[in-house]
């Protein structure tokens, strides 16, 4: 039981960081180019409550938790009309990239942040190791909520930023493909395609924090 609290104290933080700014940055953008929509829904904020679901934000991050891994889970998606855009596909196309892009943002500050406690921080401060802990774990989950949202699968953000170069008819094809989503994140999980997606990107992260290391020791 300590041993789970500890996780959770480690990893909270940085999962409600990705996920919050994960919407927003959606409800940002859109709102930028003139859907109120989301601010309208009181979404357009940084508050977790606005943001909370309870399979993907309680019990699927509980779930990561119990089993000892990073805490996964996602926020209620923000609500979008695209006929409230000037230019539809430009601002599908960037108001699905806000959310993984922020998370990609996200996991550099982290990175950044990291590299200065280890460079500037004495090791004697009683607060070193959870600080340590939490940006590690605060790099690990936004890179792993950028890459797999950015998977062009239906209904995640990157295959609404192919539909946004589809024609009418292809796009309502592919985005069936979401009847499928379910099947294909379990194929994608017990054959190890999961695995072969994220781990490049967890390499880049480890580098980009060995980069700022350097650049601080």
């Amino acid at each position: 039981m300590d041993d789970f609290i500890l996780r959770i104290a480690i990893g909270l933080p940085g999962f409600l960081l990705a996920i919050v700014f994960h919407e927003w940055g959606h409800a940002f953008v859109a709102y930028m180019f003139g859907d109120d929509t989301a601010k309208r829904a009181g979404r357009l904020s940084l508050n977790p409550a606005v943001h909370l679901d309870m399979l993907g934000t309680v019990i699927f991050p509980l779930i990561g938790a119990v089993l000892g891994g990073v805490m996964f889970g996602w926020a209620k998606p923000v609500p979008i009309d695209p006929r409230r855009f000037k230019n539809v596909r430009s601002s599908i196309f960037w108001v699905s990239f806000a959310g993984p892009g922020i998370n990609i943002i996200l996991a550099i500050i982290s990175a950044f942040l990291l590299a200065l406690v280890i460079t500037q921080v004495p090791q004697d401060f009683y607060l070193f190791m959870p600080f340590i802990s939490m940006l590690k774990q605060s790099v690990y989950i936004n890179i792993i909520l950028a890459i797999f949202n950015l998977i062009p699968f239906p209904p995640l953000d990157g295959s609404k930023m192919v539909s946004a170069f589809l024609s009418y008819e292809a796009m309502r094809k592919y985005e069936e493909l979401a009847r499928f989503s379910f099947l294909f994140f379990i194929v994608l999980m017990y054959t190890g395609g999961l695995r072969i997606v994220l781990t490049p990107a967890l390499i880049a992260g480890e580098g980009v924090i060995a980069l700022f290391y350097q650049m601080l020791a």
